[in-house]
């Protein structure tokens, strides 16, 4: 009976990793030195889904809903930005004479946040409609 229930709550628990995930990679856009004082620019993250939850099952044993897979790292090259008197500049290589920045783009990650955003609501939504089902249900049974 609660199986769409738990169907909609595991995909707003999911949409809310991948927002918090997404938060982060923005308030660290231009982070390019790591904890121990080095040029180790952040590297965004990407949550990666999968069908069914775990903790969610039917009678028979079959998984119901979505669940966070993985927070992977993104491992693409950086973003560089030509700078040679910058103290962080690379000194050799193909980019000498650029500073390393983090591999997220802004405008990318903003529409990440509104998908993020509307999945989560539409979950709300389809979590009320199927509430409000139940309770019908019951009031025809009472």
């Amino acid at each position: 009976m609660y199986g769409a229930l738990d169907i909609s709550t595991s995909g707003m628990l999911a949409q809310r990793a991948r927002m918090t995930a997404i938060a982060a990679n923005i308030a660290n856009r231009n982070t390019i030195i790591d904890a121990e004082g080095n040029v180790n620019p952040y590297r965004a993250r990407r949550v990666n889904f999968a069908p069914g939850d775990p903790t969610a099952k039917t009678e028979s044993g079959k998984e119901l809903g979505v669940h966070v897979a993985a927070i992977e790292i993104d491992q693409g090259e950086f973003n560089y930005r030509y700078d040679p008197s910058s103290p962080y500049a690379l000194k050799s290589g193909k980019w000498q004479g650029h500073v390393p920045e983090p591999n997220v783009n802004p405008v990318i990650e903003q529409l990440n946040a509104l998908e993020a955003s509307r999945a989560y609501e539409a979950n709300v939504v389809a979590a009320e409609t199927t509430k409000q089902m139940m309770a019908q249900a019951l009031r025809l049974l009472a």
